[in-house]
């Protein structure tokens, strides 16, 4: 049973390593060290042995003429994407040479490492790596980006993220899918929805936009952008006004309902209204299905937090579920994210060690990247990027990129491509992809772990992240035998620490099965009898935690105009709010938008307006646009239809800048600022105007 060797069986089991609730299972069949083939796993319960249109074609991606493949050292301007060839030594020995004197003129906070979820996997993804960085004493980075602002406010609701499990939702006979659009980006859980429809579901979409998983719904109901928390509101009051609340459940797993009583009578559904640009009438009526209609369901995931007031909104609707005793059957209650499961059973300090990092070093949220490199004091002199592609996926990307073009940003990324982020370093490493290292694979979709076995050898000189760091630390002459552990001493580290739902989960038993299910309760129904992970054990309709921080302590809305960083201050001159939704189908985040495939069917971005706001610009179906606010300007073709609602525009995210009409893309328009709490950005509610473009 080796540890990052090459499996010796002609089929290999692995993982799917990308950002991506269902983390799917797959097979690879190699044939003289060459992967030949790579399909999904059907013995696996959630893939089912399907996989996406993008990771169908993996191995594309593994063997693809353009992957960096070796050590590359900047030759020309930042930005030119000009390196020559190097070796590791001449790579490992000027990088440390140059940390080295960074660290003793200006001290280790002068660094800064950026990374997010390129690849999931717990040992590629941030392992050696959060190690390595607190011994150094570099700046620290918050990797809060997506799943911050929710889980924030989800906890102070429930005490957690977590609730139903996915496939439990095959039970519920009323879902409400709010601000997801499951068939593009969470498609195996759309087997189990069809298997609750095929019983007899209603299905209800509450998005602003006509996304794919909308056109297949009952209903759908399209609310402004960051209103949510307001038409949750209204809901509620419908819900008390006609005594439609579980009072049980109430009295006996809830606190401050008297004060949530009071709070809601404000938000008539006629005043909400006006607020969301929802039919009164509808209001009422999706409040009183899903007060009536059992097992009842609200699924959400990321993208609806992505407001000022982004925690309070998820705050707000993880209220529902309590308030209307849905917790208490098989089907009903809240689903969200299962990651809290994972990192609840595996042992992610023994892998991590947080306790090198010294906490009185700064802090950079890395939604803010851009201020980071121009206006952080003392500033950022050298930037190690990994398993992320700031220059395409962080707001406000003109500032960013003037960051990454500063002459005095040592700046070194670990990389599979030229990525636009790549294109401005100083040092490019080459990285291994997924079939080609091992790694550990927790899901925030799903409550199954798996192990990725290496398949092949890793192509050309590429190196696991790992392998990477652990060279790193040699070369900065450090010895501690913490920075040196093998990919397999880590997997086995967090599969040690004895809780209950790893019972008979093993290193061994992974590498021979693949994967296995977290040793959960057969008959698993959270909150059905209360139990609420809060203060008080009950669902906090008044969360008197929140109150002593400063916030509400009740369920509230507010629009995106009182936050004190917000857009809505330009509303005069950008009267359009735009939705950077993720791209349909081709891309995942910035990843797959360089290769042929992909690219062939995405052809283009486009930008979705509404035909009266088309009209009022003289826009065209198919005519060229410019989109701007005061961050820039996105140059891209217009399509008009009802995909948006008046006053609301959306452009696809994860186009790389370079490979944009114009050379920028929709996060040169986006907003950096934050959401209330929980460490999110505010990019959703971003203000542009559009005018054609001759």
């Amino acid at each position: 049973m080796p540890d990052s060797a090459v499996d010796s069986n002609p089929k290999v089991r692995g993982v799917c390593p990308h950002d991506c609730p269902d983390t799917c299972t797959w097979e690879v069949t190699v044939r003289d060290g060459v992967a030949t083939q790579l399909v999904g796993d059907d013995t696996h319960p959630f893939t089912r042995g399907g996989l996406c249109a993008k990771v169908a074609h993996y191995l594309e991606r593994v063997y693809s003429a353009d992957r960096v493949l070796h050590p590359l050292r900047r030759s020309g301007p930042k930005g030119s994407a000009s390196f020559e060839r190097v070796s590791w030594g001449e790579a490992l020995e000027d990088i440390a040479r140059r940390l080295r004197g960074l660290i003793d003129q200006h001290g280790a906070s002068a660094i800064l490492p950026y990374s997010y979820l390129g690849t999931q996997g717990l040992i590629q993804c941030n392992s050696l790596s959060a190690r390595f960085f607190a011994r150094l004493g570099a700046t620290r980075l918050e990797r809060a980006i997506c799943g911050g602002a929710s889980g924030a406010g989800l906890m102070a609701s429930n005490g957690t993220g977590a609730g139903m499990l996915p496939e439990q939702i095959a039970h519920s006979r009323f879902i409400i899918l709010w601000g997801t659009n499951t068939i593009v980006t969470n498609l195996h859980l759309w087997h189990f929805i069809r298997e609750a429809r095929r019983r007899g579901a209603r299905l209800v979409v509450i998005d602003p936009l006509k996304t794919r998983t909308a056109n297949e719904a009952d209903l759908h109901i399209r609310p402004m952008p960051g209103t949510d928390a307001a038409l949750a509101l209204a809901m509620m009051h419908v819900i008390v006004k006609d005594e439609l609340y579980d009072a049980d459940y109430v009295r006996s797993h809830t606190t401050g309902f008297d004060a949530l009583r009071e709070r809601v009578s404000d938000y008539t559904p006629e005043r909400v209204a006006g607020i969301t640009g929802i039919d009164a009438a509808q209001i009422v009526a999706l409040a009183r299905d899903y007060a009536t209609v059992r097992p009842a369901c609200i699924r959400t995931l990321v993208g609806m937090e992505h407001h000022a007031f982004g925690a309070m909104t998820f705050r707000t609707i993880g209220c529902l579920s309590a308030l209307v005793g849905a917790w208490k059957e098989p089907g009903g209650g809240h689903l969200h994210m299962t990651a809290a499961l994972h990192f609840t059973a595996l042992n992610i300090p023994a892998v991590r060690m947080p306790q090198l990092e010294d906490t009185s070093i700064r802090c950079v949220n890395m939604a803010q990247l851009g201020q980071a490199l121009t206006a952080l004091s003392p500033p950022v002199r050298s930037l190690i990027v990994f398993n992320s592609n700031p220059a395409a996926i962080a707001p406000n990307q003109q500032r960013v990129l003037a960051g990454l073009r500063r002459k005095d940003l040592f700046t070194v990324v670990l990389e599979q491509f030229m990525t636009d982020t790549a294109r401005h370093a100083d040092y490019v490493l080459p990285a291994t992809t997924q079939i080609e290292h091992l790694d550990l694979l927790w899901s925030w979709g799903h409550t199954y772990l798996a192990l990725n076995r290496p398949a092949i050898d890793p192509v050309g000189e590429a190196l696991p992240n790992t392998e990477i760091f652990r060279r790193l630390a040699a070369a900065l002459g450090m010895s501690e035998p913490y920075l040196f552990d093998s990919d397999e001493q880590l997997i086995r580290a967090a599969l040690s620490g004895g809780h209950p739902w790893l019972g008979g989960i093993t290193y061994e038993r992974l590498w021979e099965q693949g994967w296995a299910p977290l040793n959960l309760p057969s008959d698993w129904r959270r909150f059905a009898a209360g139990g609420f992970p809060t203060p008080s054990g009950k669902c906090e309709l008044y969360a008197a935690d929140l109150g002593a921080k400063g916030f509400d302590p009740l369920p509230t809305y507010q629009p995106a105009r009182e936050s004190p960083h917000g857009d809505l201050a330009l509303a005069s001159r950008y009267p359009l709010v735009l939705m950077s939704a993720k791209s349909e189908l081709h891309f995942l985040n910035s990843s797959y938008a360089n290769l042929p495939r992909q690219l062939r069917a995405a052809r283009e971005p486009l930008l979705d307006i509404h035909p009266l706001d088309a009209e009022a610009r003289h826009v065209s179906d198919g005519g060229k646009v410019r989109v701007f606010n005061d961050r820039g300007v996105v140059e891209v073709r217009a399509r008009v239809g009802d995909r948006v609602r008046p006053g609301v525009v959306s452009l696809p995210s994860g186009w790389w800048a370079s490979l944009s009409p114009g050379g920028t893309s929709a996060n040169t328009l986006t907003a950096d600022g934050l959401s209330d709490w929980g460490g999110g950005g505010d990019f959703h509610d971003t203000l542009v105007e559009v005018v054609g473009s001759r």
